[in-house]
């Protein structure tokens, strides 16, 4: 007895001092996947082969059921070895002088496709031992999913997947009789029943195993001779390419041998052939990037990099390079100045030639308009006026808002950056563009875009208030289409598009991006090498494609948000507040009784930049007192665009903040003059 106790343990330490080797199970090819499950993208493992993880789930079932009967009809009973199956095999080598039939079962064929250790009597009862410490440590699902995902296919493709998305470009769940046996007979001769180099041979290995299936009533004699009619693929497809610049850099930024992405495979499909046909108009090399982006969730559903992967410059993945956005960042200067009160979508402007020093912007087409709104400068795209504004918000502050919202910027200098910024003087990708509208469809708040599924929220940063974005809405909802769109292609009115367009400097780059209720679409049109296009514009070569890719969206299931509290709906710019009437260049201090000319206010408290220590709120000073010198009353303030109240410049300003973070304080004049301060809100401990 102690002997046998003693022998049990020393096999148990035997058994744990030698596991299998699990590492060929582990050295998987890369999968990128849709959101859905669905392949986008799989790359070669590390050995060179295709190697992808495929488990009993993923598998037509009824070549489950031909696998088992003809290599290991009791695998779901026995514990890695049949006795029944070796007696017999021993029986058949001995009668025959040869091997008939080599007694292995599935879990065993497993423990050679981990360790191969050749074929003779030393590798077989190798695989013995292996199979029973594979069956001690593994479930039948998770054996049968190792056979699936090692069985050699021929060639560098291993596993059942690769397999048929490799020779019949689907996924094993959809195969068909034919194509279930074929795959069954395949790891018998891997070499010599190759399809796509001895057809002859394969449909002979194929054959068989339908006519054993018959044997073994798992089929009837009808489906096998039906099946035995179909031909065998003589060439490899291609391996499934969707989204390959985004899966590339997940791959090498995850290190995973699975990343479920969250893009949409239906939408994404849908993306690509739009880029496609659309690139086919082009006959000077230009090529397209897209980005779609479910507002709500800020997750990726479509990204296309570019149209032709493995052609010249195909692998430059376009929607992440920076590129000169023209006026397509407009809206985010008027969306600063409305947030500080200094300009509203029916302010009258100047559209006149106007210089900023060295600088004299001109419109697109060389014209003036003259007095417009501040709604028209945008909606027209006029350079002058989106100058003029951006001189009042300052290119520090703008560049830094789309900064602190996540967008990475690149400026053609080290010097800070001037007032060329408002017409494309930077750097910026379409997946950050993209981010920014979404922004602006989400009342004001950017977030970073999520392109993984199931990972956390990325943080929230505010742009500027509901009010203002809820004013860039009405006026982007309102640009009108391109040229001959609505005479000719017609845009079904399922859902209503706010979008701008760019150009920039030299005809490099054209944009489009805009936004609907549930979606965001930006678009790219260029050359990969950044050089000129002439006559290629935003509104001819970006828009239409903007306006198809939303026409291919599912219709939006949210409604378009309410009117904010706080936005001032008018008629004409009559109805406006008397400082809000008419933007200028430099607000001019109005004449005192007194004749002295009062200074434009200046915030005293907070200070730009301070970090402001929360006060106790269990005390009764629970509120800050927002201080500012200069300025003619009453002076109004903002924290975050929210309205905390008009005040006598000598009369306390009382204001009780919300909780800890970055807010942005403006104070605003009876002569529309203003100062802004950023500001960080902490407790102290």
């Amino acid at each position: 007895m102690f002997a046998g106790a003693g022998l049990l343990c020393a096999a148990a330490t035997a058994d744990r001092a030698n596991p299998p080797d699990m590492t060929r199970a582990m050295t998987l090819s890369p999968e990128v996947t849709a959101r859905d499950g669905s392949l986008l993208r799989a790359f070669l493992s590390k050995d060179g082969a295709w190697r992808i993880r495929t488990t009993p789930d993923q598998v037509n079932s009824r070549y489950l059921a031909m696998l088992k009967a003809y290599e290991d009809k009791r695998f779901d009973q026995h514990w890695g070895v049949d006795p029944p199956a070796l007696v017999r095999a021993a029986f058949q080598f001995a009668h025959a002088g040869h091997i008939v039939s080599g007694g292995s079962t599935l879990t065993m064929q497993v423990a050679r496709l981990l360790e191969p250790r050749g074929h003779g009597i030393v590798g077989k009862g190798f695989q013995l031992i292996r199979a029973v410490q594979l069956e001690e440590r593994y479930s039948k699902d998770q054996i049968l999913s190792l056979y699936l995902t090692l069985a050699p296919m021929g060639g560098n493709l291993e596993g059942v997947r690769a397999a048929s998305l490799s020779y019949f470009g689907k996924e094993p769940a959809n195969l068909d009789l034919a194509e279930s046996a074929l795959l069954v007979a395949l790891p018998q001769s891997p070499v010599r029943q190759r399809p796509d180099r001895h057809a002859q041979a394969a449909l002979k290995g194929r054959d068989k195993v339908l006519n054993r299936m018959i044997e073994e009533g798992v089929i009837s004699r009808g489906d096998a001779q039906v099946a035995m009619k179909e031909g065998v693929p003589f060439a490899r497809q291609p391996m499934p390419l969707a989204a390959p610049h985004l899966a590339q850099r997940l791959v090498l930024k995850e290190k995973a041998s699975r990343i479920a992405t969250t893009l949409d495979a239906n939408i994404q499909a849908a993306a690509e052939r739009l880029a496609r046909q659309e690139r086919a108009y082009f006959d000077d090399g230009a090529d397209i990037a897209l980005v779609v982006v479910e507002n709500k969730t800020r997750n990726v559903v479509a990204y296309v990099g570019g149209t032709d992967y493995w052609g010249k410059s195909g692998q430059v993945d376009l929607a992440a390079r920076s590129r000169s956005p023209g006026s397509a960042l407009k809206p985010f200067i008027y969306g600063l100045a409305f947030d500080d009160l200094i300009l509203h979508p029916a302010s009258r402007m100047e559209d006149v030639p106007t210089s900023f020093g060295d600088y004299a912007p001109r419109d697109f087409d060389g014209q003036f308009q003259g007095a417009v709104t501040a709604r028209d400068a945008l909606q027209m795209s006029l350079n002058i006026p989106a100058v003029m504004v951006l001189d009042r918000v300052g290119p520090l502050a703008f560049t830094l808002t789309l900064q602190n919202a996540g967008a990475h910027l690149a400026f053609p200098t080290r010097d800070a950056p001037s007032l060329p910024v408002a017409l494309g003087g930077l750097g910026i990708s379409l997946s950050d563009i993209a981010m920014l509208y979404a922004g602006i469809a989400e009342g004001g708040t950017a977030q970073g875009l999520r392109f993984v599924a199931n990972t956390p929220d990325p943080p929230r940063h505010r742009l500027f208030g509901p009010v203002a974005a809820w004013y860039l809405r009405e006026v982007l909802d309102g640009v009108a289409l391109p040229d001959g769109w609505a005479m000719g292609q017609g845009l079904l009115k399922n859902r209503t598009i706010g979008f701008k367009t760019g150009t920039s400097y030299g005809f490099r780059d054209a944009w489009s991006v805009g936004f609907s209720n549930d979606y965001t679409v930006a678009v790219w049109v260029g050359r990969a090498d950044g050089t000129p296009r002439p006559g290629h514009v935003g509104r001819e070569a970006g828009a239409p494609i903007l306006l198809k890719l939303f026409g291919l969206l599912p219709p939006d299931k949210r409604p378009a948000p309410p009117v904010p509290a706080g936005a001032l709906q008018v008629s004409s710019t009559e109805e406006l507040p008397p400082s809000l009437r008419t933007f200028t260049r430099e607000a001019a201090a109005a004449p005192q009784p007194q004749a002295v000319a009062l200074p434009p206010p200046a915030i005293a408290f907070p200070p730009n930049g301070a970090v402001v220590p929360l006060p106790d709120a269990k005390t009764k000073d629970a509120a800050l007192q927002l201080k500012a010198d200069g300025g003619r009353s009453p002076l109004t303030w903002l924290v975050n665009g929210a309205l905390v109240g008009s005040f006598d410049r000598f009369a306390p300003a009382l204001y009780t903040p919300e909780g800890e973070g970055v807010a942005r304080v403006t104070v605003v004049d009876a002569d529309g003059r203003s100062d802004t301060s950023t500001v960080r809100f902490k407790h102290l401990h």
